[in-house]
């Protein structure tokens, strides 16, 4: 049974997990470094713990500090969040060893997943598509040429280790691929100490589509799927649900095979599945699980009505799933949107800075994710993002009104942040239309600022 619960991260993620706890009757405990002893998280919790300095490496990511810590406020679990340690088996087993409940899968099942070579591997046992390429990590150019013959360019070149859009490379032709190959292998392995790269088919205009999973180690159940696409340097800016690509009947195909693979690997906890989606085939392909909780998991919770974090916390405990999948239904129409800290207009240079004036949004069917506060100063350590707008409504197009309003209503000084873009990013006749793929949003920003004359219009005469 968990009583005391240690919250290892930061930001607006610590923050929805210290409610949660509470909420679960649980006491909320936040481990923080050195830099985020003032962050609202902190201030909200029962109680907090400093486990180091402000560098990362130092805190948030010293597994040793972190249990020892565990220990020190004799916590009976630890969450993770996302980012930073969520996804090391290292971690979960240093938390299960030290006698400890981890809010997550089990190592062996993070370790299994997070590869993306064995994800592949498990997911074409348990029936599920997935892009055809290599069957395991390829160990040079002959290896590389002989999934070629089947394959064919163009190629994508991945870490089998890699995450967040990180060690990936596009090969052509055969001297490209000659090319990129060693130097993937190298940045691969500078990155993620793990030099193993495996190749995929490149579809050019895919759609990135996930699927969020609650399983209790024997069944799991979906709740419905998210629509990723919009992305800069592959990093998600705008994320929305239900995804306006997807027809009731592959709708109900893809997540299937979401909770076919979770079962098959007696996942336990929350986790995501994603998807590449080829708009011209209606074909959809897995491509990676994420063993914890999403950033973007808000959109899911807006139109299914579940809370992801408390369920987590109760499957963790060893409870079964208290829903069976007819209890899931999808309502309305959602959308996140990633507020950085980061000028759009200077090529999203960062700009940390202290919150001089903030006035959120409100109204019905809004929800702010973040812990920004008035006289807050945010660190430069650490991620750009300070907020998630999440607006709901009754149908998509309603929805983006509703994410113009409150983007309108939001008034921040002190810093630069990414608001403005998304003010555009409402107005546009393809982000309206659904017309987007995954290489949409750096297309768009690539084209000269008169495109776009349009929305500056609709937002100067408001």
């Amino acid at each position: 049974m968990i009583r005391r619960l240690l919250i290892v991260n930061r930001g607006e993620i610590a923050l929805r997990i210290v409610r949660a706890a509470q909420e679960s009757g649980l006491v909320s405990i936040v481990a923080h470094s050195e830099a985020d002893t003032d962050t609202l998280a902190v201030q909200r919790a029962d109680e907090a713990v400093c486990i180091g300095p402000a560098q990362a490496a130092k805190s948030y990511l010293n597994i040793p500090a972190i249990i020892e810590a565990a220990k020190a406020c004799q916590a009976d679990a630890v969450h993770p969040g996302y980012g930073f340690l969520s996804e090391s088996a290292d971690f979960a087993q240093a938390v299960k060893e030290a006698g400890m409940v981890f809010i997550g899968p089990d190592a062996e099942i993070i370790a299994r997943m997070g590869d993306k070579a064995m994800a592949r591997q498990t997911a074409i046992e348990a029936g599920v598509p997935v892009v055809p390429g290599s069957p395991h990590a390829v160990k040079g150019l002959d290896d590389a040429l002989t999934v070629v013959e089947s394959v064919g360019f163009p190629l994508l070149i991945k870490a089998a280790a890699g995450g967040g859009g990180r060690g990936i490379r596009v090969a052509e032709d055969r001297d490209a691929l000659a090319k990129q190959l060693p130097l993937a292998q190298a940045e691969a392995q500078a990155s993620f100490g793990d030099g193993r790269v495996y190749l995929e088919r490149f579809i050019s205009r895919a759609r990135h589509i996930e699927v969020q999973v609650l399983g209790d180690g024997k069944r799991a159940v979906h709740f419905f799927e998210r629509e990723c696409s919009l992305q800069r340097r592959r990093q998600k800016v705008f994320e929305e649900a239900p995804s306006p690509a997807l027809d009731s009947a592959t709708r109900k195909a893809l997540c299937e095979s979401a909770v076919a693979l979770a079962e098959h690997v007696g996942y336990v906890g929350a986790g995501t599945l994603e998807y590449l989606f080829d708009d011209a085939t209606g074909e959809f392909f897995f491509i990676e699980m994420n063993t914890r909780i999403q950033v973007e998991h808000p959109v899911t919770e807006m139109v299914t009505g579940f809370d992801l974090v408390r369920e987590m916390i109760r499957l963790a405990c060893g409870q079964p799933l208290r829903m069976a999948q007819e209890d899931i239904a999808l309502k309305g129409w959602a959308i996140e949107m990633r507020i950085n800290a980061e000028d759009p207009d200077r090529d999203f240079f960062p700009s940390p800075g202290k919150v001089e004036t903030l006035i959120w949004p409100a109204g019905p069917g809004i929800r702010i994710d973040s812990g920004l506060y008035e006289g807050y100063k945010m660190p430069p350590f650490y991620d750009s993002l300070v907020a998630k707008l999440i607006v709901w409504d009754e149908d998509r197009e309603s929805a983006l009104k509703r994410a113009g309003r409150a983007l309108d209503e939001f008034h921040l000084e002190g810093f630069s942040t990414t608001a403005s873009l998304h003010r555009r990013l409402v107005e546009d006749p393809a982000v309206k239309e659904g017309a987007f793929d995954t290489t949409f949003l750096e297309r768009w920003l690539a084209e000269p600022a008169s495109n776009h004359s349009n929305v500056k219009e609709v937002i100067d005469e408001q």
